[in-house]
């Protein structure tokens, strides 16, 4: 018996018929001409290999038409989307950290599609510069008397080295040498900036006396570094930043401070311990302050130096600066979330991390009262849906031993066989991805982020768990 592929192959349609078809006209209108003909010639050529295998059913164009547009869909869509952040962690470095107010998502959105003055003086009609956006309000905000903006820390940090130090010595503490998330490390950053690191001190203990006697004539800086994502405890000894700041101003010297995080306001105000703010490090004689704009503060991606005039001066004319310079939609977006702080009465009110980060654990917890019902119902009896208490942490290297009283939901198999990588892979799946943590056993759902609960709610009829 002769084998029917061959000719099954020939009688596919050409690209050509298939365009002109009404169900690929519409594609064509969604997806344009290009892609659509790129998307059948590669689906064609799959059919024939498929048609070539024995006992392959023939070609049905309904279905090959149906999966050619699901495979568009799939592909089209953006790879950057909205998540439900039930990891824990409030500032998660991987899911975008500080949530946007609304305030500076208009403002943002006005910038996108409309001209603005972003290196233009309005008053006396020249060329102006596009820092002075957000300079007043960092002068008013810390006291640094002139302020930088860039696109994250570590360019800041990179920025004042290179500018400050370059081809010279900077002396920081051996226990403040400290890499983070993304493999960045102080000393590799010292060395790309062009800077000799001297350590100074010991991992656990660094004494005033070790920073005086390493001082020379080739020193250019004394620097700290918050130390982040980490904390040195038990029999350890650190240089207050005030003495450091005597001790350099008597060696004509540049204090330099790494804050990392960057909060702006007294968090015990609001139940959270303490970080020291750029205000505090400069009232206690820093001349440089770096810090982060989407950490604790708040805010969009940024790297913000503040301080003495005549080294930010310096600071600003590096000719690195414009290869680390804010664009206008950055810059548009940290111009709105500083002059939320001018009104710190309802700074808690309006800025999401700040509200996020001070959420009532009563209120967490009556929002799981109403949440689990529904995941209850959509996972079915294999799973047993739990509410359970746990402790959410800030994240990005802020305050990294401290924790805050929050309430989730804990999932685990009814009858211990349930796939919990596969339930979470499941939950990634939904319309809007929603991502937890597995420990011990168990999906927790800390609901401390859970904003456009309703959302989340109707999404879960789309639960397809598997067991």
């Amino acid at each position: 018996m002769l084998n029917p592929a061959p000719a099954a192959r020939r009688a596919l349609p050409a690209v050509d018929r298939l365009l002109g078809t009404e169900a690929v006209l519409a594609l064509i209108a969604q997806y344009g001409r290009t892609r659509i003909t790129a998307t059948l010639r590669a689906a064609l050529d799959a059919e024939r290999e498929r048609l070539a295998q024995d006992g392959a059913a023939p070609y049905d164009e309904t279905g090959f038409l149906q999966r050619c547009a699901a495979q568009l869909a799939c592909t089209s869509a953006p790879s950057l989307k909205p998540v439900f952040n039930l990891t824990g962690t409030v500032l998660h470095t991987n899911l975008g950290r500080a949530v946007m107010p609304e305030s500076a998502a208009k403002a943002v959105y006005a910038a996108m599609t409309r001209p603005v003055n972003l290196e233009f003086d309005l008053d006396g009609g020249a060329r102006g510069e596009r820092d002075s956006h957000v300079e007043r309000w960092l002068h008013e905000l810390t006291g640094g008397e002139k302020a930088v903006a860039v696109n994250n820390n570590a360019a800041a940090v990179y920025l004042v080295l290179n500018t400050l130090g370059l081809k010279r010595e900077v002396l920081v503490s051996r226990g403040e040498l400290i890499e983070i998330g993304g493999a960045f490390r102080i000393p590799d950053i010292m060395s790309r900036a062009g800077v000799k690191l001297v350590e100074v001190g010991t991992t656990n203990r660094t004494h005033l006396k070790d920073f005086a006697e390493a001082i020379t004539p080739r020193t250019a800086a004394i620097m700290k570094v918050h130390t982040s994502n980490y904390v040195v405890q038990g029999f350890t000894a650190a240089v207050p930043e005030a003495d450091l700041a005597t001790l350099a101003h008597q060696h004509n010297l540049p204090f330099l401070v790494d804050l990392g995080s960057g909060s702006l306001i007294n968090l015990e105000d609001y139940g959270i311990p303490h970080e020291r703010t750029p205000r505090e490090t400069l009232a206690d004689g820093a001349d440089v302050v770096t810090f982060s704009g989407d950490k604790l503060l708040g805010g969009p991606q940024a790297g913000l130096i503040v301080g003495r005039k005549d080294l930010m001066a310096c600071i600003a004319k590096n000719p690195m600066k414009r290869s680390l310079r804010l664009d206008k939609m950055t810059l548009t977006a940290l111009d709105a979330v500083l002059r939320l702080y001018l009104h710190p009465e309802k700074l808690r009110e309006e800025l999401p991390a700040l509200r996020l980060l001070t959420r009532d654990r009563d209120d967490i917890a009556a929002q799981a009262a109403r949440v689990q019902p529904a995941l209850a119902a959509a996972l079915g009896g294999h799973w047993r849906v739990e509410i359970t208490d746990c402790k959410s942490q800030i994240g990005s290297g802020a305050l990294p031993v401290d924790s805050m009283p929050s309430c989730g939901l804990a999932i685990a198999p009814a009858e211990k066989k349930g796939n919990l990588n596969k339930l979470a892979a499941a939950l990634r799946a939904l319309p809007v991805p929603v991502i937890g943590h597995i420990r011990d056993g168990t999906l927790t759902l800390d609901l401390r982020c859970l904003d456009h609960e309703d959302e989340f709610v109707t999404q879960l009829q789309h639960l397809k768990a598997s067991r």
